[in-house]
């Protein structure tokens, strides 16, 4: 039995990490070199993740009673395997608009059938009383694959010196086998989940949206969602990490600036697996998730500050605070990644309902990929000085702190309110 758990829980990790690697990793890592090959600017990469956000937005929104009445099995082997065939068109290198439609497409691959299954499934396997633990290795786990992926990636791209087109290509079909053996390898290992083997439950509240309708009237996941807001424009900040170490601390003429700024991303990748593993122990044992992700917004409103205040030069005072800054706001991000979902238990969410809640939240919580990428990318075009453009988005990323500490706050300061929500929901359930 708990080898199986485990053999569980090492699915899900794989799977959701494996999804997001043709979309994210690639420009995340190696941005410089993206934009160089299919020949777009930052705000062209922005519009990009635009296309992504924008279907991926309603995805999640339907794609929450889509995993309360399907087997989590099925749904995640589909999402990894089509998510992965079109990794072959990626490594064609296409045009610009043709990406945008390749942006489009895995906005549904990665979302609709695939990210509130893997959710539901990570609640189920931590129960009642582990609901910390279970977020915490769900990330951490991720985040020590993204780290270890990231890494032969890095290694595969060095592999090819003066040679970005063929580079990048090898570290596309890297991440495109990654995701196709994910889906093989769940298909085997993760179990059908309680809505494929319970229709009767499923039939007797068959009123999906009268359920949903439920669900957005709770005050408590509107909190939930706007921690989940801040908490991923942060996140989404860090994909602009590398492109500034490139333009402000190593150079643009610097020819191994692309090569360094990729090894500040990866280094931080390691700090994922502790920070979110730690975040959900400190939160089962000790403190609330409520309280954990609070004091990770005061870390990152510290960070993004000191980003923006901070006068980029080659010394190595300054490239130390580079490393400092992106140290910290790495292990606050992925700390808020590994315990916002915990937060769920917190409001009452009953596990039958897992799906639907995750849907809406996310429908509200995930908005950031919309428009973070864009914000930033015209910031950065601009000005005449880049930079300017980087310190008025970093002061943006600190605001948006503040308001996901105040609304952390309020989640743990509304016991009444969750109990009203918790006999809201099973009065539904029991029409």
């Amino acid at each position: 039995m708990r080898g199986s758990r485990i053999l569980t829980m090492f699915s899900l990790v794989l799977a959701g990490e494996a999804i997001f690697g043709l979309p994210f990793a690639v420009s995340r890592y190696f941005g410089e070199t993206f934009k160089k090959e299919f020949k777009v600017d930052d705000l062209e990469l922005g519009w990009l993740f635009f296309n992504y956000g924008i279907v991926a937005m309603f995805a999640y929104l339907f794609g929450g009673p889509l995993a309360d009445r399907f087997s989590a099995r099925k749904l995640l082997s589909f999402a990894l395997c089509s998510t992965g065939v079109f990794g072959f068109y990626m490594a064609a290198l296409p045009d610009y608009a043709t990406m945008k439609i390749l942006y489009a497409i895995w906005g549904v691959t990665t979302i609709l059938p695939f990210w509130a299954a893997l959710i539901r499934a990570t609640r189920e396997w931590g129960g009642t009383e582990q609901q910390g633990k279970a977020f915490g290795i769900l990330d951490g786990g991720r985040g020590l694959l993204a780290a270890s992926i990231a890494t032969v990636a890095w290694c595969v791209f060095r592999f090819y010196p003066g040679a970005d087109r063929d580079a990048l290509c090898a570290v596309i079909y890297m991440y495109t086998f990654v995701s196709l053996g994910a889906g093989v390898f769940v298909w085997f290992f993760v179990p059908d989940s309680e809505a494929a083997t319970k229709p009767a439950a499923v039939e007797r509240d068959g009123e999906t949206w009268r359920r949903v309708i439920v669900v957005w009237q709770m005050p408590s996941i509107w909190l939930v969602a706007i921690v989940i807001i801040c908490a991923y424009c942060a996140f989404k900040g860090t994909d602009f990490f590398s492109r500034y170490a490139v333009v402000a601390y190593y150079g643009s003429d610097d020819p191994e600036g692309v090569v360094k700024a990729a090894f500040v991303m990866t280094i931080s990748t390691w700090i994922r697996p502790v920070a979110a593993i730690a975040a959900g122990w400190l939160a089962d044992r000790f403190f609330s998730a409520s309280r954990v992700i609070l004091w990770c917004f005061a870390m990152l409103i510290c960070v993004f500050a000191s980003f923006a205040l901070t006068t980029p030069s080659a010394s190595l005072a300054t490239i130390g605070i580079l490393w400092a800054n992106v140290t910290i706001s790495c292990i606050a991000v992925f700390a808020l990644r590994g315990t916002y979902f915990a937060l769920l238990e917190e409001t009452d969410v009953p596990t039958a309902m897992t799906g639907t809640a995750v849907g809406v939240v996310s429908f509200l919580g995930y908005t950031p990929d919309i428009f973070v990428s864009v914000v930033g990318g015209w910031l950065i075009v601009h000005w005449a000085d880049p930079l300017i453009g980087y310190r008025v988005f970093f002061w943006l990323l600190a605001g948006t702190s503040v308001i996901g500490a105040l609304a952390a706050i309020g989640v743990g300061r509304m016991p009444s309110r969750i109990a009203d929500n918790k006999g809201t929901i099973e009065m539904a359930d029991s029409n």
